[in-house]
């Protein structure tokens, strides 16, 4: 995200070499992904769910399109 807009900075810190920053953001796993400082979340998302959290993170609120579920239907074509 932050190669694709210059609004959007993004830092990448070694917990184990920042100890005070994993403190202050109470990283317990990796990845941890903290928003303005304000939201995080825990772990390795899909790009659909990465974007959704980060999005949400930081106040933008976006309608889902709904998708159609995948799998069988019950739908009984004419």
């Amino acid at each position: 995200m932050a190669l694709a807009s210059p609004q959007i900075k993004a830092v990448c810190v070694e917990a184990n070499e920042f100890p005070h920053l994993s403190n202050q953001f109470r990283v317990r796993g990796v990845p941890h992904t903290v928003i303005n400082r304000r939201a995080s979340f825990v772990g390795a998302l899909p790009e659909h769910d990465f974007v959704a959290a980060v999005l949400e993170g930081a106040g933008v609120l976006v309608d889902e399109p709904h998708e159609a579920p995948s799998g069988p239907s019950t739908e009984i074509s004419a």
